[in-house]
């Protein structure tokens, strides 16, 4: 539980938003059902649902993190077409 807890707290460091980031909203449902599931002692369910919650959240992360590499690369792509234009213009 706390590997997964922590998982939802990186995903969420990362800028990460359940209303954004589909997997994350999931994950969060998955704990909170892990966490049921734990009071009811059915602790394999548990166990499963918190491993599951653990990776929507990693996937989250991972997801975000694309997403901001993308854009970053689109940036960096626009400035060298930039300065391609303004070297083509001086020759």
């Amino acid at each position: 539980m706390r590997l997964t807890q922590q998982a939802l707290e990186q995903a969420a460091a990362v800028g990460a938003v359940a209303d954004d980031v589909p997997e994350l909203k999931l994950a969060e449902t998955k704990l909170a059902q892990a966490k049921a599931d734990m009071a009811d002692e059915s602790y394999k369910d548990a166990r499963m649902q918190a491993e599951q919650a653990e990776l929507d959240a990693r996937l989250a992360e991972a997801r975000v993190l694309t997403q901001k590499s993308q854009e970053q690369l689109n940036v960096l792509n626009t400035r060298i077409t930039r300065l391609r234009k303004q070297l083509g213009d001086a020759q």
